[in-house]
C-alpha cells in the first residue's frame, strides 16, 4: 500500500493550464476517482502520477519521498488504459507474465503467478487463448491482471470501462471494487461517469477547467455539494436565491426554516438547493411549503418524475408512482429543512 501526496501539482500546455495547483492526498490502500468532464485536466493528472508526463511545477510523492525524476519504468505505478493494448502475437500467459519476465523472474514463479492472476480477475484456465479470441470484457480483465501482476504500488485506470456495454460495466465495476479490496493497491481511476464513481470510490476528487472542486466522500457530493456547479453535474438543478439569517432563510416564496446541522454558510446571501428525491409532492404538513407549478411528469418505473415551475426556475421531483397531477396546476411542494443545504451566492455576496 502506498500513501500519494499530489503538492501544487501545475501542468501547462503552451499558454494552456490543463492542471492548475492541485493538492491532493491519496490514503494508502484507497480507490479515488478523478471525475469530471472531457478535458478537465484528469488524465493529464493520471499521466503525470505515472511518469508519462512531467509537471510544469508542483511535486508528487509515493510515501513521502517524490517521485517526479524518477523514470516511468522505475515508479511503480501501473496503468491500465481505455484501450486493452494486448500483445495479439502473444497468449493471455505470455500477455500477463510480460512484466515479470522484463524483470527476469523465473518461468516456473511466472507461471505461478499468472495462474493466480487468472484465477484473481476470474479468467482461470485461459492461459493458452490469444487476444483475439476474448470478449471486450475479458480483455480488459487480461490488461487488469498484467498490471496486478507486477505488485504496483498505485495502479492506475483511465476510463477502463468506457468501451464496454452496459452490462459488462457494471460486471468490471464489482470486480475492480472487489479486486481492490482484496488486494488493498492504492487505486485512481479516470472517469466522466458520475454513477462509476460513486459505486466504485471511497473518495472522488471533481475537477473542472484543470481546477480541483471537491475532493470527498460519495455522498457529499449529493448532500453536501461545495457550489451550484458541483450540484449541476450530480444532476441537481434544484436551485434558488435566498438570504440566510440564522436558523431561517428568506426567499421569494416565504420563509423556510433550516437545520442547523445543514448551516454551512454565513448570513447573507446564498443560493438554496434541495435535490429532487428529497422534495415533497405530497406535504407531511405546513412548514416550509412552497407553490409550484406542474410541467411534465414522467413514469420512471420506481417512482415517478415531476418537473416544476418553481418561481421562475425549473426543478425536479419524485413522487410515488400513483402521483398523477394534473399538467398546468399550481400545487404545494414541501422542503424539509433537513434536506436543504446553501450554496454560496454566485456574486459573492454576504
Amino acid at each position: 500500500m502506498t500513501h500519494v501526496l499530489l503538492k501544487d501539482l501545475t501542468r501547462r500546455f503552451d499558454d494552456v493550464i490543463a492542471v492548475d495547483n492541485l493538492n491532493l492526498e491519496i490514503r494508502s490502500g484507497e480507490l479515488v476517482a478523478f471525475l469530471g468532464p472531457s478535458g478537465c485536466g484528469k488524465t493529464t493528472t493520471l499521466r503525470m502520477i505515472t511518469g508519462l508526463l512531467l509537471p510544469t511545477a508542483g511535486d508528487i510523492q509515493f510515501d513521502g519521498k517524490s517521485v517526479v525524476t524518477v523514470p516511468t519504468e522505475k515508479r511503480g505505478a501501473v496503468m491500465v488504459f481505455q484501450k486493452h493494448l494486448l500483445f495479439p502475437t502473444m497468449n493471455v500467459a505470455k500477455n500477463v507474465g510480460f512484466g515479470l519476465r522484463m524483470a527476469g523472474i523465473s518461468k516456473q514463479e511466472i507461471d505461478r503467478r499468472v495462474s493466480e492472476m487468472l484465477e484473481l480477475v476470474r479468467l482461470p484456465g485461459f492461459e493458452q487463448r490469444r487476444p483475439h479470441e476474448l470478449s471486450g470484457g475479458q480483455q480488459q480483465r487480461i490488461a487488469l491482471a498484467r498490471a496486478l501482476i507486477v505488485s504496483p504500488k498505485v495502479l492506475l485506470l483511465d476510463e477502463p470501462l468506457a468501451n464496454l456495454d452496459a452490462n459488462l460495466r457494471l460486471e468490471m465495476r464489482e470486480l475492480i471494487r472487489t479486486i481492490q479490496r482484496e488486494t488493498s493497491t492504492t487505486s485512481i481511476f479516470v472517469t466522466h461517469d458520475q454513477e462509476e464513481a460513486v459505486m466504485l470510490a471511497d473518495r472522488i476528487a471533481l475537477m473542472f477547467n484543470g481546477v480541483l472542486q471537491q475532493f470527498d466522500q460519495p455522498q457529499a457530493f449529493y448532500q453536501r455539494p461545495h457550489s451550484a456547479q458541483v450540484a449541476h453535474f450530480f444532476r441537481n438543478d434544484n436551485l434558488l436565491d435566498a438570504v440566510r439569517k440564522a436558523d431561517h432563510v428568506e426567499t421569494a416564496a416565504g420563509t423556510l426554516e433550516i437545520s442547523p446541522e445543514r448551516v454551512n454558510q454565513p448570513d447573507g446571501d446564498v443560493v438554496l438547493t434541495v435535490r429532487p428525491e428529497d422534495v415533497q409532492l405530497i406535504p407531511q404538513n405546513d412548514t416550509n411549503l412552497v407553490q409550484a407549478k406542474v410541467l411534465t411528469q414522467v413514469y420512471m418505473g420506481t417512482y415517478k418524475q415531476v418537473q416544476l415551475d418553481v418561481l421562475g426556475n425549473t426543478w425536479l421531483a419524485h413522487g410515488p408512482v400513483d402521483f398523477d397531477p394534473e399538467i398546468g396546476a399550481t400545487i404545494p411542494i414541501q422542503l424539509p429543512k433537513a434536506h436543504i443545504w446553501l450554496l454560496p451566492h454566485p456574486n459573492g455576496k454576504s
